[in-house]
């Protein structure tokens, strides 16, 4: 391969990640192993330590995100991955991680619950990655990848704003997501750079105070004003990081939301109903944190309705209701327990709305 020539290549989404990550300059990654997952874990376990990575297999989940929690304290560029349980065991240690201000990457792949559930696609996780999961008033910043190509430049991404407001970053995708094989292009290695922030737990010159990272503040004043900090940080995040993509809403009188995995399915829907000369649009969220509030306000001036789908039994409805603000109706449609709609069933509730507002006009 020519020097300038772009690395293209078929493969898995775990192992999109896993390369991504590797090409990112992560220093360490810690984990433990569940479907549909385990391939992060075992690329990296094969490929990490000879490319200057350490990869550890902890005894659980609890002990991998206390190593992440340590990792980060000094300074390294680190990442954990999971699958739905196993990211809920990791719920405390990351608001631990948030309250001192460290950033990592977590990726939840995630599958169908509650419960252990089972190992197909879900996006049953919504509530767990945007508001919070763990306890206090902290957020994570969520990046929802849509494609093999997107689960490799979110690594990318989630890095940079993880260290950008040293807080953690989230990429949640799902089992499809994770286990589908397509073409992508790899970013390049080493455009990412990294150097120990001065913040870091690395040891004291005598010309500074000790650097001390603790999510421990005894005193509600304290506690108070670091929450309050907090705060003012996740503002700024939700002006400056809102990330979305449209498609054919300039016209769209009903508008499709969806995620992922399920953003790709209404794609196709959005195809269908035109050729029956439904306008039907779409609007993707890419961050779930901060959610694109204003473009679907924006466009509740123009469309009919909205209908919401989702992998999971309506999580993603309670914002866009919010963002819509009561000016027009939203539906729903969602599968649970890893079933995925089909572009076909989608456009059957698409039809129904469609019908049900031209009869009320």
């Amino acid at each position: 391969m020519e020097a300038n020539e772009p690395d293209v290549r078929i493969m898995k989404g775990n192992e999109a990640l896993a390369e991504a990550a590797l090409r990112a300059g992560m220093h360490a990654y810690f984990g433990y192993p569940i479907t549909p997952q385990s391939e992060i874990l075992e690329y990296l376990m094969a490929h990490g330590q000879k490319r200057g990575a350490i990869v550890l297999q902890a005894e659980s989940e609890v002990a991998s995100i206390n190593m992440v929690y340590g990792a980060a304290g000094a300074g390294r560029r680190v990442m954990i991955t999971s699958s739905s349980p196993g990211v809920s065991l990791m719920m405390e240690g990351l608001s631990y991680i948030a309250a001192a201000e460290l950033p990592c990457l977590v990726a939840n792949i995630q599958r169908g619950g509650p419960g252990l559930g089972t190992i197909q696609p879900s996006q049953g996780d919504y509530f767990q990655a945007t508001k919070g999961g763990g306890h206090g008033d902290y957020h994570l910043i969520v990046l929802a990848p849509a494609s093999v190509q997107e689960m490799a430049d979110f690594v990318f991404d989630g890095f940079r704003l993880a260290e950008t407001y040293r807080n953690p970053a989230m990429i949640l995708a799902d089992g499809a997501l994770g286990q589908m094989m397509e073409k992508l292009v790899l970013p390049p290695a080493g455009s990412l750079p990294h150097r120990v922030p001065e913040w870091a737990t690395v040891g004291k010159p005598k010309k500074r105070e000790r650097n001390i990272i603790t999510s421990l503040h005894i005193e509600p004043e304290k506690m108070e004003q670091i929450n309050l900090h907090l705060q003012e940080k996740y503002r700024t995040i939700r002006e400056k990081e809102v990330r979305f993509e449209t498609f054919h809403t300039d016209d769209a009188d009903i508008i499709l939301v969806a995620f992922g995995l399920s953003s790709r399915i209404c794609q196709k829907t959005v195809e269908l109903a035109r050729e029956k000369n439904i306008s039907v649009g779409l609007v993707r969220p890419i961050t779930l944190y901060p959610f694109p509030k204003s473009i679907l306000n924006t466009l509740a001036d123009i469309a009919n309705a909205f209908l919401v789908v989702e992998m999971n039994a309506g999580q993603m409805v309670e914002d866009v209701q919010l963002a819509v603000n009561g000016k027009k109706p939203v539906y729903f449609k969602g599968r649970m327990g890893g079933m995925i709609p089909s572009p076909e069933e989608v456009l059957r509730e698409v039809e129904l709305i469609a019908e049900h507002h031209t009869v009320q006009a």
